[in-house]
């Protein structure tokens, strides 16, 4: 999901100290012998103490000890990994003029696991929007609008032949099920029957709403039937309740749906049409044929026939539109009788295909506007598909509204009127997402980072790749804005003592932290991974094999890691304590450089400092008289024992400067003292 408040860094900013250490721990022993004679002039006066703790950064026991047969040490599924199942089959009718949803679900379930289940536990995330919903305290910024959320008329569980009627328990958004007699594991089946309906929201919804447009209203329609919570070897039941920041966490299945609107409208839904001779003309189909084989857009519905009701097949009553979509978490739908149709083919690996269309109102036509829409899905789609892992459904829907920025399997909700880069940056993140977390099926309702900093990470390499970077390089509202270094604009959240750490609960960071750290500071921490501490290669080989070994699967922050390491051959443990567990500082500094013997020809000795709590590899770039340079990579084990290093090297002539990290790639508190020049 994409905020519209955006991160600005600038200005200067002081670094808090992290914790205090005790004055006996700031004196150590340089890990080379120093030069027999120092030339004074190259002494920095009045050298800073170090905070830094090699024992703390480096501690042992990152990973605790569990139980293997479920999730691997290798950060795999275990042997006997399980995972529970909710297939449903849907049917909802939308009235456009009490703006009412009413649906009947029946949802298919499936207990894998190893363990009986006296009750059931559903999402009900409509009853966010009622005026007494924990949502509306927990930030102290509640809309002044609000609904009755869900009516919940019948409920009902079909089991060995018997339906019987359930009384279900309903605490704010989540409801549950008391069974009679447990349901069995290792593949007990149950069918759970509800009838409901709701009013769906204006466009205070946020995610789901129905707004005006120039020719009738556009509805977006998600969280729009009840869900199964996961059950999962981790959590059992996981019944957080939707607040708003912390998104969703489904079960996977086969979705069968069906939607009833009234004649004029349109329908673009998660999934591929069931029934297209009942609620298209044949030009239509046609059209969607033409563009099933073109790599450009083609025309579905133009803006001239929105008001021409022969682009209808019938001109009275209502037409059910019919949708499938496959092993998914999830699905939503937008509805309008103002929509703007238009498609183009996506060209996947091993030769295989899929649909990418627009849906939009006339007010989002245009060259510089909606007019690319498509475009910018299809190409995002097949830069994810061709890098990291297949897009694996049959058509990808992007729809105009006002959501403005959010995401479901197989389809996405953007601005009406985003143009130009902001609808190219939030169509690729939101249809991004449909790898994280639609396919690597990740718990973003505690784990936020997990789905929107895998996504802005991914989103930074796809803006390089569109059109030789037309749009590139991405600095939308995931970044801080003005085009600065990321290295330097994530120092003031690090500087900043009252900022959560990655780890915190997606609902316990508050929007003032929540782009910085959900967002920013994990997509740039995978930055730093793969082009500073593994390299692209040993980088995007384990960032593969976790997607493969994850998908359609629920990994934990921990299983990453695990894959990380595993698969990467390194131990990462010191990086996922100081960037994900720690807001910790990095500040390293030339502290000194001189000659053995005080003899440019005997070699020279640069003494480097760690002053803060964080260590990371870093680059030494020294530039020699000649007008040559030479770099050397300091590993980060360069900091196992030691606060103070100092780096011996071979020369034949003075230097002219020394400077750490000549590249600006490390988020270095302060720069100042990376830098040492010749008097």
């Amino acid at each position: 999901m994409v905020s519209r408040i955006s991160y600005v860094a600038g200005g200067m900013f002081l670094l808090s100290l992290l914790s205090s250490v005790p004055t006996s721990s700031f004196c150590q022993t340089a890990a080379l012998p120093m030069p027999a004679v120092v030339p004074q002039d190259t002494l920095r006066p009045a050298q800073p103490f170090s905070h830094y703790i090699p024992q703390a950064l480096f501690a042992p026991g990152f990973y605790s000890d569990r139980d293997r047969a479920f999730r691997s040490s290798n950060g795999a599924p275990g042997s006997k990994y399980w995972q529970n199942r909710a297939d449903y089959t849907i049917h909802a009718s939308l009235d456009t003029l009490s703006n009412q949803l009413d649906g009947s679900e029946t949802i298919h379930y499936t207990n894998n696991s190893p363990d009986s289940l006296s009750s059931l536990w559903l999402q009900l995330d409509q009853n966010t929007y009622q005026k007494d919903a924990r949502s509306r305290y927990y930030t102290g910024s509640a809309p002044s609008e609000s609904t009755n959320g869900y009516q919940i008329l019948s409920v009902s569980v079909e089991r060995n032949g018997q339906t019987i009627k359930t009384e279900p328990l309903i605490t704010d958004t989540r409801m549950q099920l008391r069974l009679a007699q447990g349901l069995p594991g290792n593949g007990g089946k149950v069918n759970i029957v509800i009838q409901y309906r709701y009013i769906v929201p204006g466009t205070f919804g946020g995610r789901t709403d129905y707004a005006q447009t120039r020719n009738g209203k556009s509805y977006e329609i998600a969280q729009w039937y009840p869900r199964m919570c996961v059950y999962d070897d981790l959590e059992g039941w996981n019944t957080l309740p939707f607040l708003g920041a912390g998104e969703f966490y489904c079960e996977y299945g086969d979705f069968d749906y069906k939607v009833t609107v009234p004649w004029n409208m349109i329908v673009a839904g998660s999934g591929e049409l069931q029934n297209p001779g009942e609620v298209l003309t044949q030009v239509q189909i046609a059209r969607l044929a033409t563009a099933a084989k073109s790599d450009n857009t083609v025309m579905i519905r133009t803006a001239a026939e929105i008001q021409d009701p022969a682009s209808r097949p019938v001109q009275k009553g209502t037409l059910t539109w019919h949708f499938r979509m496959l092993n998914t978490r999830d699905i939503a739908f937008g509805a309008s009788a103002t929509y703007i149709w238009d498609a183009a083919r996506v060209n996947l690996p091993d030769g295989k295909k899929s649909l990418a269309m627009s849906v939009y109102p006339i007010e989002s036509e245009g060259r510089d506007a909606w007019g690319r829409a498509t475009e910018y899905l299809k190409a995002s789609i097949e830069y994810f598909s061709a890098t990291w892992f297949p897009y694996p459904y049959p058509v990808a829907v992007n729809e105009a509204g006002t959501a403005g920025g959010m995401e479901y399997p197989g389809i996405v909700f953007d601005g009406i009127g985003d143009k130009g880069k902001d609808l190219y940056w939030v169509t690729a993140h939101e249809i991004g997402h449909n790898w994280f977390p639609m396919i690597v099926g990740s718990d973003e309702r505690r784990y936020g980072w997990m789905d929107e900093g895998f996504n802005t990470f991914i989103d930074i390499y796809a803006s390089d790749a569109f059109h030789q970077g037309e749009y590139a390089p991405k600095r939308d509202a995931e970044y801080a804005e003005g085009g600065g270094n990321p290295a330097i604009e994530i120092l003031p959240i690090l500087a900043d003592p009252e900022a959560p750490v990655i780890m915190t609960r997606a609902d316990g960071v508050s929007e003032r932290y929540r782009h910085p750290t959900v967002y920013f500071k994990p997509a740039f921490g995978l930055v730093l991974l793969r082009e500073t501490i593994l390299g692209r290669s040993r980088f995007d080989y384990a960032f593969r094999k976790y997607i493969r070994n994850w998908a359609y699967k629920h990994p934990s922050p921990f299983d990453f890691f695990r894959t990380m390491d595993n698969e990467a051959g390194e131990d990462l443990s010191w990086f996922w304590r100081e960037w994900f567990f720690h807001n910790w500082t990095l500040d390293l500094a030339v502290q000194r450089v001189s000659y053995h013997d005080n003899d440019p020809q005997k070699g020279i000795a640069i003494r480097i400092a760690n002053l803060e709590r964080m260590a990371m590899p870093v680059v030494v770039e020294i530039a020699w008289k000649d007008g040559t340079t030479q770099r050397v990579n300091l590993p980060v084990e360069t900091w196992l024992q030691t606060k103070v290093y100092t780096l011996n090297l071979p020369s034949t002539q003075t230097a002219v400067s020394v400077t750490l990290d000549p590249d600006n790639v490390l988020p270095d508190a302060v720069r100042g003292n990376n830098v040492w020049k010749a008097p």
